[in-house]
């Protein structure tokens, strides 16, 4: 792999992971588009780590409070880190029981292109969303509206930030309080994924080579962090519908693509 490939790789995992566009959806358009494999799994491991990097450095602070209170039994902290828990809870269901299923859909590229577009649709809703209210926690109920969101998002296309952020606008949470949520929710989920793919690295990390892993890494963690908090700033401006734009024209593009290519 060369440093170039690495560079756009890490940009593009850093920047597709957080923003609500689907980075599982341009994975699979890179691979039909370019007729490429998957770049390895010790080069995912390392993009995983990035990202979930990312988001410690922007909540770092909401982190330590949680920690911090949680430890001194507090218990807004205590409150917090079991809505997170139960939103963890249906992703975590779904990777358990419809693994196969899941995989089956990666195979079908079409799949992708109609998921990209329901993913355009969801953002596109927020538009009409009701006004937010002053609520800084989500309600259990809505916690778990928020992990179905994400479980739905294991499908290609289907953006996770995207779907959770949607779900936490429509039960009336402020912009950031539902990115925030969000973001934070996706630390099991990237964590998970990351162990995952520990065992498998082996020769992968050696066929590689140590500088594309590396490069890729800084990449990805600095696009991460600039995608979290332009996301943020275009929350606060309630902007976020303008995505469905980009997400239609990518679902729509692909799908002509393929049946172009019949």
């Amino acid at each position: 792999m060369s440093l170039l490939d690495a560079i756009l790789l890490g940009l593009v995992q850093g920047l597709t992971e957080f923003l609500p566009v689907s980075s599982s959806g341009h994975l699979v358009i890179g691979k039909t588009l370019l007729g490429v494999d998957s770049p390895g799994v010790a080069f995912e491991v390392v993009l995983h780590v990035a990202t979930l990097l990312s988001v410690i450095i922007v909540y770092r602070e909401r982190l330590w409070q949680l920690v911090v209170g949680a430890a001194r039994g507090q218990r807004d902290a205590l409150v917090f880190i079991g809505l997170l828990v139960l939103a963890t809870i249906p992703a975590g269901l779904v990777g358990l029981f419809f693994e196969d299923a899941v995989e089956e859909a990666f195979a079908v590229p079409a799949i992708t292109g109609i998921m990209l577009l329901i993913t355009g649709a969801l953002l596109w809703t927020t538009r009409f969303r009701r006004p937010a209210g002053d609520a800084h926690l989500p309600t259990p109920r809505l916690a778990l509206g928020i992990g179905i969101a994400q479980a739905f998002a294991i499908l290609p296309g289907i953006s996770r930030s995207g779907a959770t952020i949607t779900a936490g606008l429509w039960g009336r949470l402020p912009g950031d309080r539902a990115a925030e949520f969000s973001f934070l929710l996706s630390i099991p989920a990237i964590l998970g994924a990351a162990l995952l793919q520990v065992g498998e690295i082996g020769e992968s990390w050696q066929a590689t080579g140590g500088a594309p892993l590396v490069v890729a890494f800084f990449v990805a963690l600095v696009a991460g962090i600039a995608a979290i908090r332009s996301l943020v700033w275009l929350l606060r401006r309630q902007a976020f519908y303008a995505f469905a734009y980009y997400v239609w024209a990518a679902g729509g593009l692909f799908l002509l693509f393929l049946a172009l290519r019949g």
